[in-house]
């Protein structure tokens, strides 16, 4: 998972946007359902595409599936995803690796104590016509306005500079004076953060956290994959990847996985979970009300069901199951609670109290 030596000239892009149904219209209190050969044609497509990407990410980086498929369901859900891992574990090679195989404009900021905001939006430059003598503002666009944007280490910058990518990621827009300029779409923050290393580091606030979809915990490899990775590094081997999707394929594809449908007892089933997350609410159990300081909120509601979708179109259904909402509920939650001083001392962590929460709520068959 080391970046490989040696530069392979990029292929220029397979352009499946053509080939993938346009959305149907309809009504905006709820998506249609999938129907039809259109939209089996449109699931076949993303379905096949998934498949491809893996391949194609699977020639750089060894192992790490399970967070390959967060990442690609994250980014078809319109969400932005939260990278959690130990230095040396190809975090930032993911990223750049996808960008590649997505065909999408790609930015990285490395977060410093001293980044301004700034720095990442842009700013006014002020500028002089040579011709005329007369003066005027120009704003310079930061590195903000690309489709896939790497915040790399972003726990190591202050508060004030994190801030500045909230209005980013929830409206997808930068407001720079009295100017408000749109982000390309389709547009992913991915942020990496090392979870060892305290000093000159600041808590992600938690209006920042709650606006990832995901975070996603990046493991050591096995003792095989790390095999694999020295054999790489460590020789002349030399990677080629192609390009699957550009940026009006994958916004038709998001589309698609919004309008996959859900059964009622599958929206119970992840309201549920998420109330349950919540001390001294009703019905939640007496180990949330101990263990628990603050809960998930609504929009870990939405992000369940999303991410739902995602998954089982990208494993070739058309349907949500309570299974799918279980197998996201780790990223998507773990983020969204917070232990109480006591269990953090008896090393009861966000992702035991998910386990005992998944272990608890009933799944219902409908």
């Amino acid at each position: 998972m080391a970046e490989l030596s040696g530069s392979v000239p990029t292929p220029p892009p397979i352009p499946l946007a053509d080939q993938i149904p346009a959305p149907v219209e309809h009504d905006p209190a709820g998506a249609a359902p999938l129907a039809g050969g259109g939209d089996l044609h449109a699931v076949e497509q993303l379905n096949r595409a998934y498949k491809q990407m893996c391949e194609q990410l699977g020639k750089v980086i060894v192992g790490q599936s399970e967070v390959i498929e967060q990442v690609l369901t994250s980014m078809f859900c319109q969400g932005h995803i939260l990278l959690v891992g130990v230095p040396g574990l190809a975090k930032t090679l993911l990223v750049k690796t996808i960008s590649d195989v997505l065909a999408l404009s790609f930015k990285r900021v490395q977060f410093t104590p001293d980044l301004m905001p700034s720095d990442i939006t842009g700013t006014d430059v002020l500028e002089e016509d040579r011709a005329t003598g007369k003066r005027a503002f120009r704003y310079v666009k930061g590195p903000i306005f690309a489709n896939m944007v790497l915040a790399d280490e972003i726990n190591r910058t202050p508060p004030k500079t994190q801030a500045a990518l909230l209005e980013a990621m929830q409206e997808h827009r930068v407001t720079a004076g009295e100017h408000t300029y749109d982000l390309p779409e389709p547009f992913f923050v991915l942020a990496t953060q090392n979870p060892i290393e305290q000093e000159g580091t600041y808590p992600l606030p938690e209006a920042q956290l709650d606006r990832f979809m995901f975070m996603t915990v990046v493991k050591y490899p096995t003792a095989e994959e790390e095999i694999r990775i020295m054999k790489q590094a460590s020789s002349n081997y030399r990677v080629e990847v192609k390009r699957m999707l550009d940026g009006a394929a994958i916004q038709r594809l998001q589309e698609i996985v919004r309008r996959v449908p859900v059964a009622e007892h599958v929206y119970q089933y992840a309201r549920d979970i998420v109330r349950m997350t919540r001390p001294r609410e009703e019905g939640t159990p007496q180990f949330v009300n101990e263990l628990v300081q603050w809960g998930a909120g609504p929009r870990a509601s939405i992000y369940l069901i999303l991410a739902g979708k995602a998954r089982a179109i990208l494993n070739g259904r058309v349907h949500v199951t309570t299974e799918d909402i279980m197998k996201v509920a780790h990223p998507v939650l773990r983020h969204r609670i917070l232990p109480t001083f006591s269990a953090e001392a008896a090393a009861m962590t966000s992702d035991k109290i998910i386990d005992r929460l998944l272990a608890e709520v009933p799944r219902s068959k409908g």
